[in-house]
């Protein structure tokens, strides 16, 4: 029976789902969203926050402030409560109300930038009030998961091995983009794991990670509207961008069958399952990572409200629309990839 004193004690590691039965392809999805946190975002947080008190950057009097969608956000929240730390989350008109109640729940701030950046988009109007707030006041810790190292870090020491127990024999995984931790860190692991392993990454449509072009996003979580200064696209060897239609497409087949996953899932399980669907005469162990679990995103993703004030009803689930077909999730374009202009 385990017991925990702090919850970052419990992470359950070693859960997979076979989407074979869902999708029909090979996919193993590894579960992230199994602990107090909700996402994978626990570990780089914790990582974080740990790394910065051997250095001596966090004092008593120090509060943590980071730029968050949500996941990263509610993480240190969890952190910070369980050491006694004051948390400020910057965050925007993205972040789910129940991802800001979750953190206020936990003791955290949170400040949410109603404009976006002309140039950088909400991201870089998060980033800039932080700027601001650290020249103001010296108390104010920034740990800046978009550029420390622990990010990466945390998913080498952890999540990389954690797949390669249980999948001695993998030939690809797929992990969505975002700060791009879990990209490069599970990517400079299995560099140098003694079988070659193909590092898919999945991005979304309207990120500008990969060189695509800036767009409209409105899910939480994965793409970036700046270059990620984490990425070290020598380690990738493919990125595919999902539209986010069928990111919600996704969900909700995956949801139809009892599973109820977040957005970041969708557009890694949605980008997964159409690389695999065009390679009919392979069959590859594939796995691909799950960041968190659906319950934020009852009011966005599962809500028909939503869904249709912005994107039609085209996207409501069949069950919903009586005299709708059954739709399958379209290619997601390939971006990028070594050798290729």
């Amino acid at each position: 029976m385990p017991v925990i004193s702090e919850p970052s004690g419990f992470n359950e590691e070693d859960l997979y789902v076979d989407l074979r039965s869902i999708f029909g392809l090979p996919l193993f999805l590894k579960c992230e969203g199994f602990n107090f946190a909700g996402s994978i975002k626990l570990k780089p947080a914790k990582e974080m926050v740990e790394a910065a008190e051997q250095e001596g950057t966090i004092t008593p009097d120090s509060v943590l402030v980071e730029s968050s969608s949500g996941n990263m956000g509610v993480a240190l929240s969890v952190i910070a409560a369980s050491k006694g730390y004051r948390f400020l989350c910057v965050t925007d008109s993205r972040c789910n109300l129940s991802t800001r109640l979750f953190m206020e729940a936990l003791g955290a701030h949170v400040h949410v930038v109603t404009e976006p950046s002309p140039d950088s988009g909400f991201l870089g109007a998060r980033l800039e009030y932080i700027r601001g707030l650290c020249l103001s006041d010296k108390r104010y810790v920034w740990l800046s998961q978009y550029t420390n190292a622990h990010n990466w870090k945390a998913h080498y020491h952890r999540t990389a091995p954690a797949i390669a127990r249980w999948f001695p024999h993998l030939d690809v995984l797929f992990v969505g983009a975002g700060t791009t931790g879990t990209l490069m860190g599970c990517a400079r692991w299995f560099r140098h794991w003694h079988r070659p392993v193909r590092i898919v990454a999945v991005d979304t449509v309207g990120s500008v990670t990969f060189g695509g072009a800036p767009g409209r996003r409105m899910l939480p979580g994965l793409g970036m509207s700046i270059r990620p200064p984490l990425l070290d696209t020598s380690f990738v060897d493919e990125a595919i961008q999902v539209e986010e239609a069928d990111t919600i497409r996704a969900c909700h087949r995956l949801a139809s069958h009892g599973f109820l996953f977040g957005g970041s899932t969708g557009t890694v399980v949605s980008g997964a399952v159409d690389w695999l669907s065009r390679r009919d005469d392979q069959r590859p162990t594939a796995v691909a990572i799950a960041p968190d679990l659906g319950e934020r995103y009852l009011d966005t993703i599962y809500q028909a409200n939503w869904i249709h004030a912005l994107y039609g009803d085209d996207l409501l689930p069949s069950d919903a629309r009586p005299d709708a077909e059954p739709r399958q999730t379209r290619p997601a374009p390939s971006v990028w990839s070594p050798g290729t202009s």
